[in-house]
């Protein structure tokens, strides 16, 4: 039996290239991704994954579960799914109430094929994605720190579905649109271990943070320099999103936080101690474009290519 020993890191470049590194053993051609997975470890954030049949959304998440080294739970969505498979229930065990934890109660919870299940079961999803928190029969519960929910759906589904309600895309930090890999990276996934058809290597990624890790580099994220000019950018940039002629509906309050905690950890992962401007450029794309509402034969994309166009950049944003 193989005992894996948690891998140690320098700073965060390191874990970066370390977090990679640990995925490639089981997915390939996804390197973006697996940043952009971390970059919402560190901000405390949530990442809905988009992709066709067969595009690893579900490997992906099991292995930045593994790769974080945290608790992890799934769950299938179905048109069958109740809310309190996800927030548990109260039961009557010897003439005692004994609260029965769902699926919530995870670090990691991976929301497999979300927009197959009913609203109401979604909406059971929002208390415990905002407040970190679900309601029980009158009783609060408490989730596990760290708590994060990777979910999973197919766009090319059309029959059965329910898609996410704006509220809900909200309390997404991200949207990660996963295509499939290079044809050099679908070429060596034939090299990567299998029993059958199903990959081998997932026991093989060794832990880089755990509990402990992940609350150090979050404080490490929290001493991140946000100069004047850089904060002013942002908010300028979420504002302009909302007066674009396309959209109904532009970044909300909550999108402007979630886009200065991606752009600290963007900063830091880069081996920065303040953000920059480009920070924001470049980490705007996955935290705006799936809260934009745009009119019928509008695109997100055009908009948001707008809103970058129309708000100048600050004169001095130098990263240091």
């Amino acid at each position: 039996m193989t005992v894996l020993v948690e891998r140690t890191y320098v700073d965060l470049i390191e874990l970066r290239e370390a977090a990679k590194e640990e995925v490639k053993k089981v997915v390939l051609g996804q390197d973006r991704a697996v940043e952009l997975m971390l970059v919402a470890a560190l901000a405390r954030g949530h990442v809905v994954i988009e992709g066709p049949p067969g595009s690893a959304k579900t490997l992906m998440g099991r292995a930045i579960a593994h790769m974080l080294g945290a608790q992890f739970k799934r769950i299938q969505f179905t048109p069958d799914t109740t809310p309190r498979e996800l927030t548990g229930q109260m039961v009557n065990r010897g003439g005692e109430l004994v609260f029965m934890p769902g699926a919530v109660f995870a670090n990691v919870l991976l929301a497999d094929e979300i927009n197959r299940t009913p609203p109401r079961t979604q909406a059971a999803l929002l208390e415990a994605m905002q407040e970190r928190q679900v309601t029980v029969e009158g009783r609060t519960q408490r989730l596990p720190d760290p708590f994060l929910v990777i979910a999973t759906q197919n766009p090319f589904e059309h029959e059965g579905i329910h898609p996410l309600p704006e509220s809900q895309l909200d309390r997404f930090l991200f949207k990660i649109v996963l295509d499939y890999a290079d044809s050099e990276s679908e070429l060596d996934m034939l090299d990567l271990p299998h029993q059958g058809v199903a990959p081998d290597m997932l026991g093989e990624i060794r832990p880089l943070l755990g509990v402990v890790g992940l609350d150090r580099a979050r404080d490490e994220l929290n001493s991140t320099l946000v100069p004047e000019q850089v904060a002013r950018y942002l908010v300028t940039l979420a504002r302009e999103t909302r007066s674009l002629p396309d959209v109904e509906l532009g970044a909300s309050s909550r999108a402007i936080i979630h886009l200065l905690s991606a752009a600290k950890a963007n900063a830091r992962l880069n081996g920065r101690h303040s953000v920059s401007a480009e920070d924001v450029r470049e980490i705007a794309p996955y935290v705006l474009r799936h809260r934009l509402i745009v009119r019928p034969g509008a695109s997100q994309d055009e908009a948001l290519r707008q809103a970058l166009e129309r708000v100048p950049m600050p004169l001095e944003s130098v990263a240091v």
